[in-house]
């Protein structure tokens, strides 16, 4: 019987999914950076006792690190914030966590049928236009949105989970294969979640086809995306937020499930303030402790998808571990990426309005 042979892609991406450098590695297993650099180049096959050492190390079976080759997402592709300031380590770890949420991805559509991607491209186009096309298109109206990950779940794109060790990123996204992901931190509140898939959903319309998707003007156009997408020009008019006091803020925070600070940026960008009410506000804000939280917030939203993916896996006695076995992971790392697994939020937020195909998602086991 041939033995399983190192695939060097995947050595690679599980030595940068635990943001180790091949000197780390080297100090881990007691192998010799020399070693190690022939292995990920392909000048070398480490022993079998060698593979069994490198996999225990980096927390994978052996099955992960000879399986197929593993292609790296380019980091021209992906949403990173502040690219310009971030880590080699950060990067690397973030974009082989990514991989990782792909491979989870491929094996569930591989057993179940899901939402194709309806996410239109509008490279170049006014954020706030683009924001009012989306909404129009999905059905929303001028309506809260109910639950911001069923929604985009609804139209085709994947959402994971950051995992605990990539506390840096808030979030990204990226376009692969023409699949769409998003991948949000559990580090947030529900509201700045909220926002945060909002944001990304931004890139993915407006920073699509040639345009690379980070940098200051990408970010600044994916922000007013999100704004103008969770809080509607028109539905925010509506409300007679002008120069509104904290009290108002805070009760239209509540009605569009945002974090207080957004919601009254969005009436200031709106016209609804002037300047030194607006500054009043976000002072007033500030002393009651929104600036840096949302207290008595709402609770994070967690995947529909998911959930129901994994009820069906374990109503045929299966579940994560049948994921993990597959992919050479074990249960641990394969249940970080998946958004809490259970809903923590089913209707939308109190007083919130579940609008468009959020209530319809089906997922239809495949086999």
């Amino acid at each position: 019987m041939t033995e399983a042979m190192l695939n060097p892609t995947r050595l690679s991406a599980a030595r940068k999914r635990r943001g180790w450098t091949l000197t780390k590695l080297a100090s881990e297993t007691g192998l010799s950076r020399v070693s190690l650099s022939a292995y990920e180049n392909q000048h070398q096959d480490p022993s079998p006792q060698t593979l069994a050492t490198l996999a225990g190390a980096l927390g994978v079976e052996e099955a992960f690190l000879t399986a197929d080759d593993l292609d790296e997402i380019p980091v021209e592709s992906v949403s990173f914030r502040a690219l310009s300031k971030m880590t080699a380590r950060t990067r690397d770890r973030g974009l082989s966590s990514g991989r990782i949420a792909i491979l989870i991805n491929e094996w569930i559509e591989q057993r179940f049928a899901l939402p194709d991607p309806d996410v239109p491209t509008l490279t170049g186009r006014n954020p706030e236009l683009a924001a009012q096309e989306v909404r129009a298109r999905w059905g929303l109206g001028e309506h809260p949105i109910g639950n911001m990950v069923h929604l985009l779940e609804a139209h085709g794109i994947r959402i994971f989970s950051l995992t605990d060790d990539t506390k840096e990123l808030d979030a990204y996204c990226l376009n692969w294969h023409g699949q769409p992901f998003i991948l949000l931190s559990r580090e947030k509140s529900g509201e700045r979640r909220r926002f945060n898939a909002a944001h990304e959903l931004g890139h993915l319309v407006l920073h699509g086809e040639d345009k690379i998707p980070n940098g200051p003007d990408a970010e600044a156009e994916a922000n007013q995306f999100a704004a103008a997408f969770l809080m509607p020009r028109a539905g925010v008019l509506a409300q007679g937020l002008t120069n509104a006091s904290v009290h108002q803020v805070l009760e239209a925070k509540k009605r569009w499930s945002v974090a207080a600070m957004a919601m009254a940026h969005r009436a200031n960008e709106l016209g609804l303030m002037t300047e030194w009410a607006y500054r009043t506000v976000c002072i007033d804000l500030s002393r009651l402790g929104y600036r840096r939280g949302e207290p008595r917030g709402i609770p994070q939203e967690s995947s529909m998808l998911l959930t129901k993916v994994m009820q069906q896996l374990r109503a045929d006695q299966s579940g994560l571990a049948a994921i993990a076995a597959d992919l050479g992971l074990n249960a641990a790392e394969v249940q970080a990426y998946m958004m809490g697994l259970t809903p923590l939020v089913v209707g939308g937020p109190s007083g919130s309005r579940t609008t468009g195909r959020e209530g319809h998602l089906r997922v239809i086991e495949n086999r």
